[in-house]
């Protein structure tokens, strides 16, 4: 998965960076089929806003968040596009039961 991570009205500082490939690597773990995401991080007066969009097994993901902390911001954003990757993997799995052989009766 590869992430492209902007800034808006401020500065990207290597920690926040880190902190955020850190973060999203957890999404790994659906085994789903991502391009990249495109994460936006942006201050507006005293709030924090993150959103995230990308393309994930041919279907659309988005997320927007506002708090007035940063990382916690981030934390929220990850939460819910956790939220996402594990409802498009719970339709990728099949929860039918199996159909039972076929017995075939010697005559």
């Amino acid at each position: 998965m590869t992430l492209k991570i902007t800034s808006r009205h401020m500065d990207m500082t290597p920690a926040l960076r880190s902190y955020v490939e850190t973060r999203f690597a957890r999404l790994d773990r659906y085994g789903l089929k991502v391009g990249s995401l495109q994460v936006i991080l942006g201050v507006e007066k005293l709030q924090h806003k993150a959103e995230v969009t990308g393309v994930v097994s041919g279907k659309q993901v988005q997320a927007k968040i506002t708090t007035p902390e940063m990382y916690a911001t981030i934390d929220a954003l990850v939460d819910r596009i956790d939220a996402q990757f594990r409802k498009l993997k719970e339709r990728l799995v099949s929860h039918k039961p199996g159909k039972p052989k076929r017995r075939t009766v010697a005559r």
